[in-house]
């Protein structure tokens, strides 16, 4: 039968697709130390739940009993369905408003505390580091980490952290994007 994510209906409206009419943001626009506010995002049960069932379907991360059972204490969803979240509050509050090219990878990622239904997302992303390319001034590599948070502004738990290079087209490529 079939497999992956087109086997089951998603939650289109969970992230509605944004439309971008401003400038785009250029490589230049992103330099050390600036940073950018992700989210909010609420994960529900089911969720968790559906997510597991096709892509980590580990006890913890299927029902409530499962999750007790484990050294998580409860339903918690899988690390890289927050990665995933995480991902699409990026692309959603900053790559969606830049003259993104690609990317090269994540690293260093850390799954610090048990995210659970109801736990409401938000984060930020900051530029750790920029280079233009050696062989394309056309564009340059952005270094980010994306933190993920749960819990209010007074109370923050950080639950994911996670360090992202992403390619970005500069200001002085040409208008067809040599």
């Amino acid at each position: 039968g079939r497999q992956g994510i087109c086997r089951r209906r998603r939650r289109r409206d969970a992230f509605p697709v944004q439309r971008v009419t401003a400038p785009l943001l250029r490589y230049e626009d992103f330099p050390v130390g600036r940073s950018f506010a992700l989210g909010p995002y609420t994960l529900t049960a089911d969720e968790i739940i559906e997510f597991a069932a096709e892509f980590d379907p580990q006890p913890q991360h299927l029902s409530e009993e499962g999750g007790r059972a484990s050294i998580l204490g409860g339903l918690a969803a899988s690390g890289f369905h927050v990665c995933a979240v995480g991902m699409r509050m990026f692309v959603d509050a900053v790559l969606s408003k830049a003259d993104i090219k690609g990317g090269i990878g994540a690293d260093d990622i850390r799954w610090l505390k048990p995210v659970r239904p109801g736990d409401v997302l938000t984060g930020t992303v900051l530029v750790e580091a920029a280079r233009l390319s050696g062989k394309d001034t056309s564009r340059g590599y952005v270094t980010t980490r994306i933190d993920i948070v749960r819990g209010t502004a007074d109370a923050p738990e950080k639950v994911l952290t996670l360090t992202n290079v992403v390619i970005i087209g500069t200001k002085s490529q040409s208008v067809g994007g040599a």
